[in-house]
């Protein structure tokens, strides 16, 4: 039997909540579609799974989406990787563009602008920002603080005869005009106003809260084919308390690891890879003479330990990465990236959550993530559906909450749909939500003849 880890951290002073994101024009969302992290009146697993961030504001720390095939599952966690991407690249010229992607499958909309909003709370402090651009420049930009019920307006950047010209509000933002001018000047038309601040070493309160939790707490989205290998074994061997909690996870898990160690091994370099690696511009020269001199290279190496017991012993042995299963690498990385989440207090998005893995450990790493208090948050697809009974057993029985269970849509215009569970009627006289959405009462199914 799984029992279950319970790792509390330390708070950190800053931390942030995402509230709301909504997307229009952007890959398989024609229409303006409102994904929502704010809870619904239910009260359970109020305490773990629902941080009240103001009063009377309650944000979810977790959510699973269901859909077919090429519904737009994944397209809303790329609406996430894209706002992480554009917040702070820096292109080296206006002639890049923005790589943004418009819905193709209608006239109009490849050549109108993409839309995207992200409510989000920073701390206490609630942030709204909007931006409408197309493939190849920024049409309008800005940024709101709520300081009271209304919202305030920071900046607002618009395109002005080809050029990005940024307002800053006076009455709520102190930026002086030599100030305002170098942030102009660095402003490409295919980057953001965040990019263009970090350019500037200047102190700007409001505007940098909101730009260091977006820069520091949005995690990259991992992908179902997503490598995550070399990040845990580099951030395993730098992090003993994240080291301590992989073995402890893993030996609760049921894998049969007692150990995971990560050192530097030197390795002999080939007289066949010699000039290849000289002639590679990529490595920094003082890598190339270092490795002239002593014709080696530094590489990580993992080795898991396994436990291996009989009546009258245990004997212990190692195998290394390529030795072990996919769904072995593949926990690896993914509940490193879980702890570092919970940890750091940040959004982490997980497509296909169930790749590689077994059912049960799927929701023993959901559990384990939800069971550790914090201001993180976790978004997942899936097509597990023996999750929806979670949401419907009695109360001491229960995993999941109503309003964490989201849906995509394909409609027969080629678009996508979003909705949440929550918004039907006569939930709590189902007595399973699972059988419910195999019989297409929530749609997000897909119809295929049998």
């Amino acid at each position: 039997m799984i029992s279950f880890i319970f790792v509390f951290l330390q708070p950190k002073i800053v931390s942030a909540m995402i509230q709301e994101i909504k997307v229009k024009n952007f890959l398989s969302f024609k229409d303006e579609v409102t994904f929502s992290f704010e809870a619904t009146k239910d009260t359970f697993a109020e305490d773990y799974q629902v941080v009240e961030v103001t009063p009377g504001v309650r944000i979810l720390r977790f959510a699973m989406v269901y859909g077919a095939n090429a519904s737009g599952k994944s397209n809303l966690l790329q609406a996430m990787a894209f706002l992480r991407y554009f917040f702070f690249y820096q292109p080296e010229n206006a002639n890049e563009g923005t790589r943004t992607e418009p819905f193709l499958l209608d006239k109009a909309t490849p050549s109108q602008p993409s839309e995207f909003e992200l409510v989000f709370y920073a701390g206490e402090t609630k942030y709204w920002y909007t931006l409408k651009l197309d493939t190849q420049q920024v049409y309008e930009e800005k940024l709101y603080i709520y300081k009271s019920v209304q919202p305030t307006l920071l900046f607002h950047r618009e395109l002005n005869d080809g050029m990005s010209v940024i307002h800053f509000n006076p009455a709520a933002i102190r930026v002086s005009a030599a100030e305002r001018e170098k942030i102009s000047l660095e402003c490409l038309r295919n980057m953001s106003v965040f990019a263009a601040r970090d350019k500037v070493n200047t102190k700007i309160p409001d505007l940098d809260l909101a730009k260091n939790w977006l820069k520091s707490h949005l995690m990259p989205v991992i992908e179902s084919g997503s490598n995550l290998f070399g990040y845990a074994e580099q951030r395993n061997m730098e992090n003993a308390l994240l080291h301590t909690h992989i073995i402890d996870f893993m030996r609760e898990a049921d894998f049969n690891i007692s150990d995971v160690t990560t050192e530097i091994v030197s390795n002999a370099v080939p007289d066949e890879y010699i000039n290849y690696i000289l002639n590679n511009e990529d490595i920094p020269a003082q890598a190339k003479e270092r490795m002239m001199k002593e014709r080696t290279i530094k590489q990580r190496r993992t080795l898991f330990e396994h436990t291996v017991k009989d009546n009258l012993s245990a004997e212990r042995y190692t195998m290394n990465q390529y030795q072990e299963s996919a769904g072995t690498i593949r926990t690896f990385g993914i509940e490193t990236a879980i702890y570092e989440c919970i940890n750091s207090e940040s959004f982490l998005a997980i497509d296909e959550m169930e790749c590689s893995l077994h059912p049960q450990l799927v929701k023993f790493i959901l559990l384990n993530f939800l069971r550790n208090k914090s201001r993180s948050q976790l978004l997942v697809t899936t097509h597990y559906d023996p999750l929806l009974n979670e949401v419907t057993k009695q109360n001491d029985q229960r995993i999941f909450r109503k309003d964490s269970v989201w849906f995509t849509e394909k409609l027969p215009s080629g678009h996508t749909d979003v909705y949440s569970l929550a918004e039907f009627r006569g939930l709590n006289r189902l007595s399973s939500i699972q059988k419910a959405y195999n019989q297409g009462n929530f749609g997000a199914f897909p119809q295929i003849n049998l």
